[in-house]
C-alpha cells in the first residue's frame, strides 16, 4: 500500500482530499502546520490557526486517518510575515500565499513525507498534476493525459516524462496561479485529488460525511490578516512616514498619504483626497516617498518586466501564452519575451488592469502552467 501525507488546514478541501485518497486505497496520514495564530490572539480563526487545526484533527478522526501537527511559527514569520511587511514598506505588493507555498507548505510537506517514508504528498488545491506520457497514466490516477490538448512542443524530449501543473477543472476556484513556484521534485511527489472536481462537488462530499470541516467558511485571502484589514495589520509593524499624493497627469500635489505601506497599485479607497472624480493609485515611488494617482486608464498596463522566473516548462525564446497577474483574473493573451534564464517581458495584446510590482505573473499554454515570476 502506498503512503501519502496530506496537508490538512482544517478546511473542507483538504479534509475531502484525505477522504478521497483513503477511498482510493492509500495509507493516509494528515499533517497540519501551526503557522501564526498562537503568537497573536486566541480569537484568530484563519487557515492554520489553532481552531482550524483542531477541525483538521476532528475531520481526520471521522475519516479514520492519523493526524499530527508541526510548529512552524518561527519559519513562517521569517519567510512570509517579515518579507510581506518589508515589501509593503517599500511600496511593493507581495503575495504571501505564494511565499508560503514556496518556502513553507510544500518544502515541509515533502520533508515530512520523506521522514515518514511516504510515496506522495497531497493538498486540497484546485489544480491538477498531469504526466504527458500517456503510456504511464494507468500507473497512478494523477498521471492523466489532459496535457495532450496543449499546443506546447518540448524541444527536450526527456521533459515529456516530467509532471506538469494544470488548471483545476473548476475555473472559479482554480489555484494553479499560486502553485507556479513548485519545484520538479515537489511536483513529482504531489497528488491533487480535488483538482478534477468543482467546489460544489467537494462540499457535497463533506456534507454527506458530516465532516467537521464542512461547516467552516471559505478561508480568507491571506490567512494571517483578519477581515482583510491590511492597514490595521501593518500599522503595528511598519513605521508610518507621510508623503505627497501626486496627480500623475498634472504633477500637482493633491494631498498627503500616511505611509507607503497602506497603498497598492490600482487602489481607490482610503486615499483621503476629494477631486470630484474617481482616482486610482498608478505608481508608488519609494525614492520620493510619493504616491501617484490618476484616472482608471492610467492604471492600465500593456507591458512590464518579470524576474525570478520559475520555469515548469523551460523556454529560451519568445513565445505566445496567456498570462494572469492576479489569482482572481482570467489569463489573457500575451507575448512573453525571454530576456535571460530568469527574466522575461510580458506584452499583453490589450492593456490589463493594474499589474503591481511584487505580484506574480503566471504564463499558461491553455491549461498548462509554463512558468511564472515576480512583476518588477
Amino acid at each position: 500500500m502506498q503512503k501519502v501525507i496530506v496537508g490538512m488546514s482544517g478546511g473542507v478541501d483538504s479534509s475531502v482530499t484525505a477522504y478521497l485518497l483513503k477511498t482510493q486505497g492509500y495509507d493516509v496520514e494528515g499533517i497540519s502546520f501551526i503557522l501564526y495564530e498562537a503568537r497573536m490572539k486566541n480569537t484568530f480563526t484563519g487557515c492554520c490557526s489553532i481552531e482550524a487545526i483542531n477541525d483538521a484533527r476532528r475531520s481526520a478522526e471521522q475519516i479514520g486517518v492519523k493526524h499530527s501537527s508541526i510548529d512552524l511559527r518561527d519559519e513562517f514569520i521569517q519567510k512570509v510575515i517579515e518579507p510581506f511587511v518589508e515589501a509593503y514598506s517599500k511600496g511593493i505588493t507581495p503575495n504571501p500565499c505564494i511565499l508560503c507555498n514556496k518556502y513553507i507548505k510544500f518544502p515541509y510537506l515533502l520533508k515530512t513525507a520523506n521522514e515518514k517514508n511516504a510515496d506522495f504528498m497531497a493538498t486540497g488545491h484546485y489544480a491538477r498534476i498531469s504526466n504527458p506520457s500517456c503510456d504511464m497514466h494507468h500507473l497512478h490516477p494523477r498521471k492523466s493525459c489532459d496535457f495532450l490538448g496543449s499546443s506546447i512542443q518540448l524541444k527536450d524530449k526527456s521533459l515529456y516524462n516530467r509532471p506538469m501543473l494544470l488548471k483545476g477543472v473548476d475555473a472559479k476556484k482554480d489555484q494553479s496561479y499560486v502553485l507556479y513556484v513548485l519545484r520538479q521534485e515537489e511536483l513529482s511527489h504531489l497528488i491533487l485529488p480535488i483538482g478534477e472536481k468543482t467546489k460544489k462537488e467537494v462540499r457535497e462530499i463533506a456534507n454527506a460525511l458530516n465532516l467537521s470541516s464542512a461547516k467552516r467558511p471559505e478561508s480568507q485571502e491571506i490567512c494571517f490578516i483578519e477581515d482583510r484589514n491590511y492597514p490595521k495589520f501593518l500599522e503595528h509593524l511598519t513605521e508610518s512616514k507621510e508623503g505627497p499624493i501626486i496627480d500623475v497627469e498634472t504633477g500637482n500635489v493633491l494631498g498627503r498619504h500616511k505611509g507607503l505601506h497602506l497603498y497598492t497599485i490600482g487602489q481607490r479607497k482610503r486615499l483621503g483626497i476629494a477631486t470630484g472624480k474617481p482616482l486610482f493609485v498608478t505608481k508608488i515611488d519609494p525614492s520620493k516617498n510619493a504616491i501617484y494617482v490618476g484616472p482608471r486608464e492610467a492604471a492600465m498596463m500593456k507591458e512590464f518586466a518579470v524576474e525570478g522566473v520559475n520555469w515548469l516548462i523551460k523556454k529560451d525564446r519568445t513565445f505566445r501564452a496567456t498570462v494572469k497577474v492576479r489569482s482572481t483574473m482570467k489569463d489573457e493573451p500575451a507575448t512573453v519575451e525571454v530576456l535571460d534564464k530568469d527574466k522575461v517581458r510580458i506584452i499583453y495584446d490589450e492593456p490589463q488592469w493594474a499589474p503591481a510590482p511584487g505580484q506574480s505573473a503566471v504564463f499558461y499554454d491553455r491549461d498548462v502552467v509554463v512558468g511564472g515570476g515576480i512583476i518588477i
